[in-house]
């Protein structure tokens, strides 16, 4: 049952999840919320139409009345059920995973699930006690709705900006591109065209190869900015006006500026895989700051619960507290705003963050069943400096700190280093690195 993560359920599609498998969770989803109303989404993978299909006709019959909000963005997914007040929602999507993958995003009452939740609804699939009803579906496409209710939060640019819009041929092509344009920006579309296959990208922004043909554009077409979204809309990676990726603890920091500057300062919770710089500079800038795991429904439900202004991880989400959640549309459409109302280029507002050592997110497919071990016997190796197992398992050193931890989405281990020197970040990395043969052995692989 390896499809069944701590967030959500996640899977190649048949070979992991097939279209009896979204039968049986509807069944199982329909049972756990109590046959109350549910909406369904999906993106525009090729495998979305008929695991979405099949997932209704299982909520159904556990006495569900389905609701089928469209093909749309996630962040339009989230907006339809609190906008139409259903109780749960099931957004059919793999996210930023590779075309052959899909899934289920899964929500109901006003938190995000948790591990246990994600347990129980595995559980009842195991079991097939479900519950029994006559149920319905309708039809009530939401984006063109959610089109409008975003445009209604932004103010048309008075300033020329042109920005080259990436959708690595994911969902949110045609709804950020007529978003940009009708808000004043003129827009270079790069990849906006649907196409589940994702023929041109992997549809994950976060990764710096995936970003080289908007790098390239950005600098050929003189833009002011270019943002690239992942497959279901609700993650955005930022390039500046050179063609340099923004990291997304500089955008973190630059985007709580801002909004301490709007409404005051405030709370902001961040990835544990982010840079010591986050803390630093949001507590110069007057605010607070709480580190959390790594994960969309761990930042988000600690978010909600903080009441925080906003929250990020490095994996390109961005949370707000006026959408009470992430949106890629909404922060490269905040992304425009302050640029223009600070009359700043993002080149500008990067260079004024300090710099700091740490490498990218390395992440090595780890297909293995000793998982668990490998993170015991790192702690046994540094047993000596303080270590922090929030999330995996952070070892902090007196010149910086190592981090390895197990993907919640993907057969991945990820690992992240940061030093207060390049030197020091060298010697942590090898140091960290060299107490794991068999890490080290698929990184020389």
């Amino acid at each position: 049952m390896s499809i069944f993560k701590a967030c959500d359920i996640r899977g190649t599609y048949g070979k992991d999840l097939t279209a009896e498998d979204a039968f049986e969770i509807g069944r199982a989803f329909g049972t756990m919320v109590e046959g109350r109303s549910v909406a369904v989404g999906g993106d525009v993978r090729i495998s979305t139409p008929i695991l979405k299909r099949e997932l209704m006709r299982g909520l159904s019959e556990s006495g569900c009345c389905v609701l089928d909000i469209g093909v749309l963005p996630t962040p339009a997914f989230y907006y339809a059920k609190r906008r139409l007040d259903m109780y749960a929602g099931v957004m059919v999507t793999a996210s930023h995973n590779p075309a052959c993958y899909n899934g289920f995003k899964i929500t109901f009452g006003q938190l995000p699930v948790q591990e246990e939740d994600m347990k129980h609804l595995e559980i009842i699939v195991k079991d097939k006690n479900y519950r029994s009803g006559k149920g319905s579906v309708e039809s009530n496409p939401m984006l063109e709705e959610y089109r409008k209710y975003i445009k209604s939060l932004f103010k048309k640019t008075s300033e020329k900006f042109k920005v080259v819009i990436d959708a690595g041929n994911g969902v949110c092509g045609p709804v950020a591109l007529e978003l940009f344009s009708e808000l004043g920006y003129e827009t270079v579309p790069l990849f906006c065209e649907p196409d589940g296959n994702f023929p041109n990208r992997e549809p994950n922004p976060a990764v710096a190869e995936n970003l080289k043909h908007l790098q390239k554009l950005v600098v050929e077409t003189k833009a002011d900015m270019g943002i690239a979204f992942d497959g279901d809309g609700d993650r955005v990676a930022f390039i500046d006006e050179n063609g340099n990726i923004l990291t997304s603890e500089r955008a973190i920091i630059i985007f709580a500026k801002y909004l301490f500057k709007k409404y005051g300062a405030g709370k902001v919770v961040y990835d544990h895989k982010c840079s010591t710089i986050v803390e630093k500079e949001i507590l110069k800038a007057g605010g607070s700051v709480i580190r959390e795991k790594s994960g969309h429904a761990f930042i988000k439900r600690t978010f909600l619960l903080q009441n925080a202004v906003m929250a990020g991880e490095i994996s390109g989400h961005y949370f707000f507290r006026e959408l009470a959640g992430d949106d890629g549309i909404y922060a490269a459409l905040l992304m425009g705003e302050l640029l223009n109302e600070e009359k700043a280029k993002l080149s500008q507002l990067s260079l004024e963050i300090p710099n700091y050592y740490i490498t990218p997110d390395i992440r090595i497919p780890y297909p293995y069943d000793d998982k668990e071990e490998l993170l015991n016997s790192i702690k046994e190796r540094f047993e000596d400096y303080p270590i922090d197992t929030l999330d995996g398992v952070r070892v902090v050193f007196p010149n910086g700190w190592g981090l390895i931890r197990i993907s919640v989405t993907e057969p991945m281990i990820t690992m992240r280093f940061e030093g207060c020197t390049p030197e020091a970040l060298i010697s942590i990395k090898e140091r960290f690195i060299s107490a794991i043969p068999k890490i080290r052995a698929l990184i020389r692989d």
